[in-house]
C-alpha cells in the first residue's frame, strides 16, 4: 500500500491561487492596516466575495458535499474542512488580521451549522452568496464568563404574548461584531449569534443560541477593542437591552430538558473551528520562518538539512527545530480536519491541534525575532508584527490552558466537574 503525502489536486490548485492573493492584496498592505486599526479593507473584502461566488461558494465554509454529490460521478473522499484549513493557512500567511475580515459566515455561521435545523440553515446562510458581502459573528464571551462558557449570564425570556424572545446581557471580544451587526452600504445584512440561558437554574442544559439580525433594536456596539495584534480585524463589545427576536431564531429546542444538548451544540462549533484557528496560526509561523531563512541565506547562512546535529551550527539546529515544530503541528491540524470531513468525533484532536498550534506559533515567531536581533525587533520588517499577531492563536477559541483541560478530560475520561 502506498501512502500519498501530496495535497489533493483541488487543495493544491486553491493554494496556488490564494498565494497570489496573499502576496498582492494582503502582505503588501499588512503594515498599512496594522497602523490604521479598524480601517476596513474594502478592496480585499469585495474581491474575495466575488472570487468565492465565482467558485461556487459565498463564504470560507465547507460545502455539503453529500448534498451536492453527482450520482453519475465516482465518489471521492470528502475534503471540505481539509480544503478550508489549507485556504486559511495560506491567507493567514499573507496577513492573519486581514484573513479574519474575509467575508462570509465565520464563527457565527459555524454556530448555525452546528446547532440549527435544516430550515434555519437555509434561511440564515443563504445570504453569504448574495450580491454583497456579508458577515456573521458569535457572541459568547462575557466579563464573568470567559473560558468558562457555561457561566454566561445573558438571559433570553419568551414573551408569550408576542411569541418573541427578549434578550438582555453583555458580550465582549466579539470577532467581526461591528461588520456583522452594523449597517454598511457595501455589505449585505449580517447577524450575530448570541448565546444566552433560557433557564439559569438548569445550568448548561438551559444554554441556547439565538440569531440576532443586523439592525435589531436594543443591540449596541459598545466599543471596539484596541489590540496588540490582528489589528485590522474588529473585536467588539456588544450590549443587548430588551432585544426582541422571533421565536424561530432560537437554535435548538426551546424547552429545557435534563440534557446538555444546547451546550454541546456550542462545543460542537469549537470542535469544527479550533483546527481552523490552529491553521491560521501556523500560516503566521510559516511566514516568520520563511522570512528568517531568506534573511539568513542573504547573509551566507545555508541550513544544511540531513547532517548529524553535532555537525550543525547552533542557528542551523534552531531553524531545523522550528521546521519540525511547524510540520508536526500541521499534521495535527490535518488529522483533526480529516476527522471532521469524515464525520468522526474530533473533540480530542481538535483541542490538541489548537494547543500545539498556539504553542508552536508563539515559539517560532519569538525565536525568529531573537535570531534576527535588533532587525527582528524593528518595524523595518513585518517580523515584529507577526510576533504580535501570533499570540492570539493561544488565546481565542479557547485558551491553551482550557484546551489542555479538554485534552486531559478526553484522555482520562473525566467530566468537567471532576477535572477543573
Amino acid at each position: 500500500m502506498t501512502i500519498e503525502f501530496e495535497s489533493p489536486k483541488p487543495i493544491a490548485q486553491t493554494q496556488f491561487v490564494l498565494k497570489t492573493v496573499a502576496e498582492e492584496m494582503m502582505r503588501s498592505k499588512s503594515r498599512y492596516f496594522d497602523e490604521h486599526e479598524h480601517e476596513i479593507p474594502w478592496d480585499y473584502i469585495e474581491f474575495m466575495h466575488t472570487a468565492m461566488k465565482t467558485t461556487g461558494g459565498g463564504s470560507l465554509a465547507p460545502k455539503d458535499e453529500k448534498a451536492e454529490a453527482d450520482p453519475n460521478k465516482p465518489k471521492r473522499p470528502p475534503i471540505g474542512y481539509q480544503l478550508l484549513a489549507a485556504q486559511i493557512e495560506t491567507l493567514a500567511w499573507g496577513d492573519v488580521g486581514m484573513y479574519l475580515v474575509t467575508p462570509g459566515g465565520g464563527l457565527g455561521a459555524a454556530a448555525v451549522q452546528a446547532a440549527a435545523s435544516p430550515e434555519q440553515k437555509a434561511k440564515f446562510l443563504a445570504r453569504f452568496g448574495g450580491e454583497k458581502p456579508a458577515f456573521a459573528a458569535m457572541c459568547m464571551t462575557e466579563a464573568g464568563a470567559g473560558s468558562d462558557t457555561s457561566a454566561i449570564r445573558t438571559r433570553a425570556v419568551l414573551d408569550e404574548k408576542t411569541n418573541e424572545w427578549v434578550i438582555n446581557g453583555e458580550k465582549i471580544f466579539v470577532t467581526a461584531g461591528d461588520k456583522s451587526f452594523n449597517s454598511y452600504e457595501k455589505l449585505d445584512r449580517g447577524f450575530i449569534v448570541v448565546w444566552a440561558s433560557i433557564d439559569p437554574s438548569a445550568g448548561r442544559a438551559g444554554m441556547r443560541a439565538f440569531v440576532v439580525e443586523s439592525g435589531t433594536p436594543g443591540v449596541k456596539i459598545a466599543k471596539l477593542e484596541h489590540k496588540m495584534g490582528i489589528r485590522v480585524s474588529d473585536t467588539a463589545a456588544i450590549s443587548l437591552m430588551d432585544v426582541r427576536v422571533p421565536f424561530d431564531h432560537i437554535l435548538g429546542s426551546p424547552t429545557v430538558e435534563k440534557t446538555t444538548t444546547g451546550f454541546k451544540g456550542a462545543m460542537a462549533t469549537f470542535d469544527a473551528t479550533r483546527p481552523l484557528v490552529a491553521a491560521s496560526g501556523l500560516g503566521v509561523a510559516r511566514a516568520a520562518l520563511e522570512f528568517l531563512k531568506e534573511k539568513l541565506k542573504e547573509n551566507g547562512v545555508e541550513i544544511r538539512y540531513g547532517l548529524p546535529r553535532q555537525k550543525l551550527s547552533n542557528i542551523e539546529r534552531e531553524v531545523i527545530d522550528m521546521d519540525i515544530m511547524l510540520k508536526s503541528a500541521w499534521l495535527m491540524v490535518l488529522k483533526a480536519v480529516w476527522m471532521a470531513d469524515n464525520k468522526k468525533s474530533n473533540a480530542l484532536e481538535s483541542s490538541m491541534s489548537k494547543v500545539k498550534s498556539g504553542d508552536v506559533t508563539t515559539k517560532i515567531t519569538q525565536k525568529a525575532v531573537e535570531i534576527m536581533g535588533p532587525l527582528g525587533y524593528s518595524r523595518e520588517f513585518l517580523l515584529e508584527k507577526w510576533f504580535r499577531d501570533a499570540k492570539i492563536t493561544d488565546i481565542y477559541e479557547g485558551t491553551g490552558q482550557i484546551n489542555r483541560l479538554v485534552v486531559a478530560r478526553q484522555i482520562l475520561g473525566y467530566s468537567g466537574s471532576e477535572l477543573r
